[in-house]
């Protein structure tokens, strides 16, 4: 079978010499002044404000979100995002995520998401895909497993435990050798969704 995709690379070149109106208007005029996908996506993503300037003067985190918008706004089967978190700070990063993942699940689609920020990855993937081996020398990914499975198999292979913050729910890192990391480590639990 064939696929529509669409896709937002890691890196992004500025080179339309528009406003970001016109390049929304050109690349997605049909989803860009859709009303669902005004509230879902446009509004969330902070994009109204970026509307009447030009694509070539936006910052890194204003160009990322308006490519997030353009990569959501084109019909496909399957959406490809690199690093959606590149050149966003912590808490553009959260909504970030929130507007990708309500996008994929309510468009019931399919999104492959590389990503290195580690509460972003993790609060996007429902599957994860681990590497094993020498990085850019020799390396073999594994089947897609559960992101409780795949993160245990990643952090066991670090050595690292992690655990939840019970204040904020984000992922932490244990000492090394702690009592925390002892006791995940002994019991296999590298990666602790529940901090009981």
């Amino acid at each position: 079978p064939e696929f529509n995709v669409s896709k937002k690379p890691q890196k992004i070149s500025p080179k339309f010499p528009g406003t970001v109106r016109e390049l929304l208007h050109k690349k997605i005029r049909d989803s860009y002044m859709h009303p669902q996908f005004v509230s879902d996506v446009m509004k969330p993503m902070n994009i109204d404000p970026l509307m009447d300037q030009a694509v070539q003067n936006l910052s890194g985190g204003e160009l990322q979100r308006v490519a997030l918008a353009m990569c959501m706004g084109t019909p496909a089967d399957i959406y490809l995002i690199d690093e959606p978190s590149a050149y966003l700070d912590s808490e553009q990063r959260v909504w970030a995520s929130k507007v990708i993942k309500r996008f994929i699940l309510h468009a019931k689609k399919v999104a492959f998401i590389v990503e290195h920020d580690f509460i972003m990855a993790t609060y996007l993937a429902d599957k994860v895909v681990v590497y094993s081996g020498t990085p850019a020398v020799k390396a073999t990914a594994h089947a897609p497993q559960s992101l409780l499975t795949g993160m245990n198999a990643f952090l066991k292979a670090l050595e690292i435990t992690f655990r939840r913050d019970p204040t904020n729910y984000r992922p932490r890192i244990n000492k090394m050798d702690s009592v925390k990391d002892r006791e995940q480590k002994l019991s296999g639990s590298y990666y602790l969704l529940d901090d009981n």
